[in-house]
């Protein structure tokens, strides 16, 4: 059995012999992989009226434990985007009663980002689900061979750089 990536460097071997395009195999594979996954988790919050970034800003808040919030920055690295998307994105969410902006009480300056109580329901009720919908996923996959997948695909993160902060 074969991928549509094999496909793409049998036409490469034919056409540019002289390139050897293994990268390709690999890159192209996780890009593919990338977009299927993203569409497998789209339609699943899509269920739940949720976008994919509005179940990770959820999840990060929760996972920060109570009181459930973190400063806009701390989101901001969390989510890898710019400081105006992860604006966006807090209005749309707050408009919605998920999360809340609360000022710091000891830097007024500073705002944080909370769960509302419908936020935190909405995420624990979420989770479980969530992780059955990943692990459906990823069924094709026996244990042995996600643990094998997991360590390389961490040490492929770290040599680019995506690394846990101390």
């Amino acid at each position: 059995m074969s991928d549509t990536v094999d496909m793409v460097l049998a036409q490469w071997a034919r056409e540019r012999p002289d390139v050897d395009v293994w990268p390709m195999g690999i890159v192209g594979r996780i890009s593919r992989l990338s977009g299927l996954l993203n569409r497998g988790l789209k339609e699943f919050f899509a269920d739940y009226g949720l976008e994919t970034f509005e179940f990770d800003v959820l999840a990060t808040l929760r996972r920060a434990g109570a009181p459930y919030e973190l400063t806009a920055g701390a989101l901001l690295k969390a989510a890898m985007v710019t400081s105006g998307a992860i604006t966006n994105r807090i209005d749309r969410m707050e408009a919605k009663g998920l999360v809340e902006r609360v000022r710091d009480g000891e830097d007024r300056r500073s705002v944080r980002i909370r769960l509302t109580p419908g936020g935190l329901e909405l995420i624990d009720r979420l989770v479980g689900p969530h992780v059955d919908n990943e692990a459906r996923l990823l069924a094709a996959l026996e244990p042995a061979e996600r643990d094998r997948l997991a360590g390389l695909l961490r040490v492929l993160l770290e040599s680019l750089g995506d690394t846990a902060p101390d």
